[in-house]
C-alpha cells in the first residue's frame, strides 16, 4: 500500500459517459387513472455513471485522469461536464457532437425498491467526425499517461475503428490499455494489455459454458490467444477473478457482506489500472482490484472506493498480522480522513498485562461504534502513573497484543500523561472509560459527541495478577 500511495498516476479513461438520475419517493396509493403506484417524490439525485464511475473510482484512489468522450450538445451533456469538472478530474478533451443526445438514465425508487427506469439516450455510433477528433486529441495526450482504460458500455463512443486505433497508437508508446468489454465481439480489443469480463460476459464471447475449472481455463486461454493480449481477466464474482498470462492465477476475495454489486465492474476495472500504473505486478495487482471490489459491493448503488478503505479492509483479512494495525498519531488522522461517516469509538490505557477483563472490556467499547481505536501509554507515561517498576511489557509488545484482538480496530501510543491530545486528533464519536470514572471528570468528554461508561470484570486486574505472581 506504501507504494500506492507515494505515486501519482496519469490516467486516461475513453469510454460511455452517463448520468445516473434517482427519483426517491415513497408509494402510498394507485393512480385512479390507471393501475399504477403513484409515487411522491421527496429527494432526487444525479452522480456519474457508466465510464464517469471509473473516473471517479481513479480519483477517489488518487489518480490524476484525463477524459476521452462525446457527448450531447444538450442540456444532459453540460450537466455531466460540470459534475466532471467539479470531480477534479480532466475533461476539457470532450468532443460534442451536434443532434446526439448525452446518456441519461432515470430510476423512480420507492421503499428502496426500483418503481422504473427510463432512459434518454443515443446509441448509434459517434460520427466520423468526432472519431477523429477524439483520435488527434488522443495523439496529443498519450506521451503524458501511465496507462489507457476503455470502458465500454455500448453506446457509440468506442466503436471499432476507434477502438483499434487507439489500441494500436498505446501500444506504440508503451502504455498499459486496460479494457471492461461489452458485446459478444471482442475483435476490437486486440492487442490490448488486458481485458476484465465476467464470467457471463466471457461465456458470451468465447462460447464456452463456463462450469468448472476446465472449462474457465478453456475460456480464459481463448480471450488471450485470439486477442493477442498480455493477460485475460475473468471476474468471478465471490470467487475472485482469474488470471491468464505466461501463467494461470486465482485470487480469491472475502466480501464481509455484499448489499449491491453496481459498478463493481468499473472498480476492478479503475483498481487494475491504478495498480499496475504504479508498478505492481499482475498478481499484487489483482489482489488490490479484489479487494477493492469487495469494498465496493458492501456499499449501495454505484461506489468508489479509497486506498485507505482498502487497506483497512485488507487490514481486516490478515488478523495475523497485528503490526499492521498499529499506527502513530499522524497516520491515524490521515486514515480517518475517509471514515468521516463512520462512528469512531476511543478508549485508552496501560493494559500492561493483558487479561480478560481487558478483552472484554474492549469487546463491549467495540460494540459502541464501527471502529474502536485504543489509545496506549508509552513506557515513559505508565512509569510517571504506576511507579518505578512498571510496565510490565514494553509499549511494543503491549501494542502488538492489543492489536491482535478482533475488537481493536488500531493502536495508537501517546507520550503523555492523558490521552487529550490524541484524542483530540481522532475526534471520537463514542469515548469510553472505565465504571470508576462515575461522577468523575473524563479527559476528552469535551470533545466526543458521547461518553459510555463499562464496569470492569470483578477481581481482574494486571496489579492483582502481579500480586498472586509474586506470591
Amino acid at each position: 500500500m506504501d507504494r500506492l500511495k507515494a505515486y501519482t498516476p496519469r490516467i486516461l479513461v475513453v469510454g460511455d459517459l452517463m448520468l445516473d438520475h434517482y427519483l426517491w419517493g415513497s408509494c402510498e396509493r394507485i393512480s385512479p387513472e390507471a393501475p399504477v403506484q403513484v409515487v411522491d417524490i421527496q429527494k432526487e439525485t444525479t452522480v456519474l455513471g457508466g465510464a464517469g464511475n471509473v473516473i471517479n473510482n481513479l480519483l477517489a484512489m488518487g489518480a490524476k485522469v484525463n477524459v476521452l468522450s462525446v457527448i450531447g450538445d444538450d442540456s444532459n451533456g453540460e450537466e455531466l461536464l460540470e459534475m466532471l469538472e467539479n470531480s477534479g478530474a480532466d475533461a476539457s478533451q470532450l468532443v460534442k457532437q451536434e443532434g446526439r443526445h448525452t446518456s441519461k438514465k432515470s430510476r423512480v425508487i420507492a421503499v428502496h425498491q426500483q418503481i422504473i427506469r427510463y432512459d434518454s439516450e443515443s446509441k448509434n455510433d459517434i460520427s466520423e467526425k468526432s472519431e477523429n477528433e477524439l483520435l488527434e486529441k488522443f495523439e496529443k495526450e498519450v506521451s503524458k499517461i501511465d496507462a489507457l482504460l476503455l470502458s465500454d458500455y455500448g453506446k457509440g463512443v468506442l466503436t471499432d475503428g476507434l477502438t483499434c486505433k487507439l489500441i494500436e497508437i498505446a501500444k506504440k508508446h508503451g502504455k498499459f490499455i486496460l479494457v471492461d468489454p461489452k458485446g459478444k465481439d471482442y475483435s476490437k480489443y486486440k492487442g490490448a494489455t488486458l481485458i476484465t469480463p465476467n464470467k457471463k460476459e466471457a461465456i458470451e464471447a468465447t462460447n464456452v459454458d463456463i462450469k468448472d475449472e476446465k472449462s474457465l481455463y478453456e475460456a480464459g486461454e481463448l480471450l488471450r490467444k485470439s486477442l493477442e493480449l498480455d493477460y485475460a481477466v475473468i471476474t468471478l464474482s465471490e470467487d475472485g477473478m482469474a488470471i491468464f498470462g505466461d501463467e494461470v492465477i486465482k485470487v480469491p476475495t472475502v466480501a464481509r457482506e455484499v448489499f449491491d454489486v453496481t459498478g463493481a465492474g468499473d472498480t476492478v476495472l479503475a483498481s487494475f489500472g491504478y495498480a499496475l500504473s504504479c508498478g505492481l505486478d499482475i498478481k499484487d495487482s489483482a489482489l488490490f482490484a479484489t479487494s477493492a471490489a469487495a469494498v465496493v459491493v458492501g456499499k449501495l448503488g454505484s461506489a468508489t472506493v479509497s486506498l485507505d478503505e482498502i487497506d483497512m479492509y485488507e487490514h481486516s483479512l490478515r488478523s495475523g498480522v497485528a503490526s499492521s494495525k498499529i499506527k502513530t498519531k499522524e497516520e491515524i488522522v490521515e486514515l480517518l480522513k475517509n471514515f468521516r461517516d463512520k462512528n469512531i469509538v476511543f478508549t485508552n490505557g496501560c493494559f500492561d498485562i493483558l487479561h480478560v477483563g481487558h478483552v472484554k472490556y474492549l469487546e463491549v467499547a467495540k460494540s459502541f461504534g464501527d471502529m474502536l481505536i485504543v489509545g496506549l501509554n508509552s513506557d515513559a507515561s505508565v512509569k510517571r502513573l504506576k511507579g518505578k517498576n512498571r510496565p510490565i511489557n514494553i509499549s511494543e509488545d503491549r501494542a502488538y497484543v492489543l492489536s491482535a484482538l478482533e475488537s481493536v480496530s488500531f493502536v495508537v501510543e501517546f507520550e503523555e500523561d492523558t490521552p487529550y491530545e490524541l484524542i483530540k486528533a481522532v475526534k471520537p464519536t463514542v469515548l469510553v472509560k472505565g465504571g470508576d470514572y462515575e461522577g468523575k471528570e473524563v479527559v476528552g468528554s469535551d470533545i466526543a459527541k458521547e461518553l459510555r461508561l463499562v464496569d470492569f470484570v470483578d477481581g481482574k486486574s494486571t496489579t492483582n495478577i502481579i500480586k498472586k505472581a509474586q506470591l
